[in-house]
């Protein structure tokens, strides 16, 4: 049986490729698309029915699982409204609150969610396996990450530089929080074995950027994710809302939870 999807943010980047996608997938059935008052051009050309309403779209859809690649306060109502009226969220929207990350939390408990600043596959499986990476190595190798984007993305670091920092800062024992150096400016002096820095570049249009580097005694390891087109996010997104499909509410599903 086919799922049944709605897509949000229809006309912008992430989203048409997303909606172009499962329409050619025999195992979803794109019913809905979503956009905001006056952006919603062209988009029959999906073949799907055409809301500039939320609470109406998921209200005539309940039951659904809604794909949402836009922002923190535009994904934060649709999860509001998903648990209303019965539909389940993949999210691979970044910037979240920390209050926000743990409303997400709450409202999965009773509402089918999965998030994740990263859908693609690669990314997720560095995520499990560089924290090993990190303690073979050891103390004497300063770990830091740079991230690339194109110029129109809003929010920095990216969700995938914080989320590897994340990983990595727990392989290191430290608080992101605390030793966590996203900027360097001026007589800063030495850098402190206990620092991890997270580096932004923007510009172009660059998919999307990642490298892992630790720095140690007479050499240097660097791991690199590129890619190469919005179609990794969009395939990995469509993988997790056929997998939700299938799952009950009480946990706020990520990558993890689908590779297992």
């Amino acid at each position: 049986m086919a799922t049944s999807i709605i897509v949000t943010g229809a006309n912008g980047r992430m989203g048409a490729t997303i909606a172009k996608l499962a329409k050619a997938d025999a195992d979803l059935e794109l019913l809905a698309v979503i956009e905001r008052p006056g952006c919603e051009q062209d988009l029959d050309r999906f073949g799907a029915e055409v809301f500039t309403d939320l609470k109406k779209a998921l209200q005539s859809h309940s039951g659904s699982i809604v794909i949402d690649f836009t922002a923190p306060d535009a994904s934060m109502e649709l999860v509001r409204g998903c648990d209303r009226f019965s539909c389940g969220a993949v999210l691979g929207t970044t910037g979240f609150s920390n209050s926000q990350v743990k409303e997400l939390e709450k409202i999965a408990a009773s509402t089918s969610l999965f998030w994740a600043p990263n859908m693609s596959v690669g990314i997720n499986t560095l995520l499990k396996i560089l924290p090993e990476l990190t303690q073979l190595l050891g103390e004497k190798y300063d770990v830091e990450i740079s991230e690339t984007h194109h110029k129109h993305k809003k929010d920095a670091p990216s969700g995938t530089a914080l989320k590897l920092a994340q990983v990595l800062a727990g392989a290191k024992d430290l608080n992101l929080d605390e030793h966590g150096k996203f900027c360097r400016h001026g007589m800063i002096g030495e850098r402190k074995q206990d620092e991890l820095g997270v580096q932004t570049l923007r510009g172009g249009d660059v998919v999307g950027d990642h490298t892992v580097f630790y720095f140690g005694p007479g050499e240097r390891i660097e791991v690199t994710h590129r890619a190469h087109s919005r179609e990794t996010f969009a395939q990995g997104a469509l993988r997790a809302a056929k997998w939700l499909s299938s799952q009950q509410p009480g946990h706020l599903y990520s990558m993890s939870d689908l590779l297992i």
